[in-house]
């Protein structure tokens, strides 16, 4: 899976964890950072399951103050 298709997979399955539109999620992804980070990260957070991956996205938030 190529670094794009991996932030694609990251925004699409993120808007369904949390149940917004997938413009939405990109917006929040791009103005807090976690683009360039899964970008950055790629080869550490790819192999992560689905259920982990939400959890360090939610947790990301979290420390940003944005939930």
């Amino acid at each position: 899976m190529s670094k794009i298709s991996f932030i694609s997979f990251c925004v699409e399955y993120y808007a369904e964890h949390t149940k917004r539109p997938s413009d939405e999620v990109y917006k929040k992804f791009k103005e807090t950072g976690l683009i360039d980070l899964l970008y950055e990260d790629y080869d550490d957070l790819h192999g992560m399951s689905f259920e982990y991956l939400m959890q360090f996205i939610d947790e990301y938030f979290k420390a940003e103050g944005q939930l």
